[in-house]
C-alpha cells in the first residue's frame, strides 16, 4: 500500500489486522493498522464480535428478569452491573433501601472493583509478559469467586442484587470471609509492587505510552479509572453520592501523566481504598431487612406463599406481570470499576421496560484508542488496550 506522507513523499505501508483472534484483543476487538516498519500510522478499530443484543432483549422481559442480562455487560465485575440496573429502576419507583441492604451492597461493589482491577491489571502483565505478575493478582480474586459462588450459586455471571433490596441474606461466616480476602488483597498488592515498581521492563513498557491529557480525556468522554489517571479527580461515589458513600473514609485516586503506567497503578491504588470502605462496611454491617417490605416490588417469601392465598396470587401475579413501574424517563449512572455505567430506562406504567439504553463505560474509551496509539509501535498498541480495560460485553452489549 502506497500513500503519501505529509511532505508529499510517497511511503510504502503495510495494512495488518490485528484481531479478534490475537490473543492481546481477547477475542472480541480487532483493530487494522498501516504500519511503516514497526510504527502505527493509522489504525482503525472495530467492535461488534461479543454483541447480544441486550438492550433488545431487556425489552422482552419483565423488569425483575432483565437482571441476570446485566451480569454478561463487564463479566468480570458481574454484580456491580446488577446493582446498577437494580439502582435505576429502584429512583422510578422512588423507594428507600433498608440499611442493611445499603451496606451489602456497597461490601459487594468494593469487593467486585477489586477483582475488576486485579484482572485488568493481571491481564496488562500477561500481555507484556509477566506470568509472575499474573498469578499473583490471582489469589485474592479467587478467593473473592468463593464467596460470590457461597452467595448465589454462581461464580463468573452471578446475580445478587433484585430490584427493592437482594437475593437473599448472607451466609454464616460471611464476614470472616470478606475479612480474610481482604489480608490476601493487601498481600497480593505488596508482592505486584514488588515485582514492578522498579522493574525496568515494566517501567520501559508503560510510562510515556499511550499518553492522554486530562482536557483530551474529558473531550473523549472518558470517566473512571482511565480518566482518573489523567489527573481528573471525577468519582460518582463523590460527586453524586449514593449508598452512603459520602460517609465513608476514602480518597479518590488520580495520576499525572496519564499514561498506561499511571492507569495501570491507580487501579492498584484504587484496590487499596476499596479496601478501606468494605472495613468500614463491615463495622456498620447490623440485622435487619435486606429488601423494601412493599409486595408490590418483592415477592411474598415461600414460607408465605404456602399458607397464605393472597400471598400465593400477589407472588404469582408479580413473577407473570413484572412490578409496575410508572410511566416515564429515567437516567441513573453509578462509578462502576471501568467508569460511568449508565442506564437510561423508559416505562409505559406495564411490567416490562418499553427502552433500555446502556451508556458503558468502555465504549468513549476503545474510541479513543486509534489516537492514543498512532505514532506509537506496534507493541505499545497492546500495552496500551490492556490499560483500558475493554470488556467486550459492555463494549458493544
Amino acid at each position: 500500500m502506497i500513500v503519501l506522507d505529509p511532505n508529499g513523499e510517497r511511503m510504502r505501508l503495510m495494512p495488518l489486522n490485528i484481531g479478534p483472534s490475537h490473543g492481546a484483543t481477547h477475542g472480541a476487538l480487532r483493530y487494522m493498522t498501516a504500519i511503516d516498519g514497526e510504527t502505527i500510522v493509522a489504525l482503525t478499530s472495530e467492535i461488534g464480535y461479543l454483541h447480544r443484543g441486550f438492550e433488545k432483549m431487556a425489552e422482552q422481559g419483565t423488569w425483575q428478569q432483565v437482571i441476570p442480562y446485566t451480569d454478561r455487560l463487564n463479566y468480570c465485575s458481574a454484580m456491580m452491573n446488577n446493582i446498577a440496573y437494580c439502582r435505576a429502576v429502584e429512583g422510578m419507583l422512588g423507594v428507600e433501601l433498608p440499611e442493611r441492604a445499603k451496606v451489602l451492597r456497597v461490601i459487594i461493589n468494593e469487593l467486585s472493583r477489586i477483582a475488576d482491577h486485579f484482572i485488568c491489571v493481571a491481564a496488562a502483565a500477561q500481555d507484556l509478559g509477566s506470568t509472575t505478575g499474573f498469578f499473583y493478582l490471582f489469589d485474592s480474586r479467587e478467593e473473592t469467586m468463593v464467596i460470590w459462588e457461597k452467595l448465589t450459586g454462581a461464580r463468573l455471571t452471578n446475580s445478587f442484587a433484585r430490584i427493592g433490596g437482594l437475593y437473599r441474606d448472607t451466609y454464616t461466616g460471611f464476614e470472616e470471609d470478606v475479612l480474610n480476602v481482604c489480608k490476601t488483597v493487601e498481600r497480593n498488592l505488596r508482592d505486584i509492587h514488588a515485582c514492578f515498581d522498579r522493574n525496568r521492563i515494566f517501567l520501559d513498557r508503560t510510562t510515556g505510552v499511550g499518553k492522554i491529557s486530562a482536557a483530551q480525556a474529558i473531550s473523549w468522554g472518558w470517566t473512571g479509572p482511565c480518566l482518573r489517571a489523567a489527573g481528573v479527580a471525577s468519582d460518582l461515589r463523590k460527586d453524586e453520592p449514593y449508598f452512603d458513600y459520602e460517609t465513608y473514609d476514602w480518597d479518590v485516586v488520580t495520576g499525572t501523566q496519564g499514561d498506561v503506567f499511571d492507569r495501570l497503578m491507580v487501579r492498584l491504588a484504587e484496590a487499596e481504598e476499596s479496601l478501606k470502605i468494605v472495613r468500614q462496611a463491615l463495622k456498620r454491617l447490623k440485622p435487619g431487612a435486606i429488601s423494601v417490605n412493599d409486595p408490590r416490588i418483592r415477592v411474598p417469601a415461600h414460607n408465605k406463599v404456602y399458607q397464605d392465598m393472597e400471598s400465593l396470587i400477589g407472588r404469582f401475579k408479580t413473577v407473570s406481570e413484572g412490578i409496575r413501574v410508572p410511566a416515564g424517563e429515567y437516567f441513573s449512572s453509578s462509578e462502576c470499576a471501568n467508569g460511568e455505567l449508565g442506564f437510561t430506562l423508559i416505562s409505559d406504567g406495564t411490567g416490562k421496560p418499553w427502552r433500555v439504553k446502556v451508556r458503558p463505560p468502555c465504549f468513549t474509551q476503545f474510541a479513543a484508542f486509534g489516537d492514543l496509539v498512532e505514532g506509537s509501535m506496534l507493541a505499545d498498541s497492546v500495552a496500551t488496550l490492556s490499560s483500558l480495560n475493554i470488556i467486550a460485553g459492555e463494549l458493544d452489549r
